[in-house]
């Protein structure tokens, strides 16, 4: 009979999924912006497999939401197959950069990627839509694509934390539209992603398949408020997210180091 500690873990893993899920529809990302810290901070996973087990978890969570967002027609095909074509080889760097790089020096790019973000989003512009693709446009898709998915390798976020903003502001795309794209994207780079962390033993399959399977429930929800928030307030809510992630994040730093543990423990 599964110990009170086993129902203790199992419901922290749920509500992890259901809160990360809920985002990740709302705004296009996998979740792992609530994952990875939450992983870290509460289950005291240790950071290398928070983040492995984080990308595995975002590949349900994206799934779920990228069905609702295609079928809201808030999906850019030919955006995402350019995107994916880089995504998935820097996934590969990524996963293989997460054996290498040290605690530290892995969070303090989390934070400095989450805040460069939340900085985009508070800063907002207009769009109304990307114009006709050119080689020029494609080439850059790949490139934005090929840093997305090494972020998504090394810090087990889905990506959408820089793809839905380069979306915007680099090719004028509508938020809704972007965020659909970004889901799109997710799905095959947390698979390559996710492969190559098993082969690292960098990820608890365990964890993953109860954070996922929960927030890809909430991910159908989120994906549906989305398509009801303003721009403004999309981004604006977003933005203080990720400050509230980033500093959460800071202040790891100066604590001592936690044991490595599993939910499998």
């Amino acid at each position: 009979m599964p110990s009170s500690q086993n129902y203790v873990k199992f419901g922290t893993a749920m509500a992890i999924g259901i809160m990360a899920g809920l985002l990740g529809g709302m705004f296009g990302v996998g979740g792992g912006l609530i994952i990875v810290p939450a992983l870290a901070g509460i289950a005291k996973m240790e950071r290398r497999r928070a983040s492995g087990t984080s990308l595995a978890a975002t590949l349900p969570i994206a799934a779920a939401a990228l069905v609702t967002y295609v079928a809201q027609g808030n999906v850019d095909w030919a955006v995402a197959l350019c995107l994916a074509i880089g995504s998935i080889s820097g996934a590969i760097i990524g996963t293989h950069l997460l054996s290498v790089i040290p605690r530290n020096r892995l969070t303090i790019i989390f934070v400095v990627t989450v805040l460069a973000t939340a900085a985009r989003l508070v800063i907002g512009t207009e769009t109304t839509g990307r114009s006709d693709l050119t080689i020029a446009m494609v080439t850059m898709l790949i490139l934005v694509g090929l840093f997305t998915g090494t972020l998504a390798g090394l810090l087990g976020i889905g990506g959408g934390v820089i793809m839905v903003p380069a979306m915007v502001v680099m090719f004028g795309m509508l938020p809704i539209v972007a965020k659909g794209t970004s889901v799109a994207v997710i799905v095959p780079t947390s698979i390559m992603g996710t492969i190559r962390n098993r082969k690292n033993a960098n990820v608890d399959l365990r964890v993953a398949a109860i954070v996922g399977g929960f927030g890809a429930i909430s991910a159908v929800a989120g994906g549906l408020i989305a398509s009801d928030l303003s721009d403004r307030a999309s981004n604006v809510m977003f933005a203080f997210l990720l400050v509230v992630v980033a500093a959460t994040q800071l202040a790891t730093l100066r604590k001592p180091k936690q044991p490595t543990q599993s939910f499998e423990d």
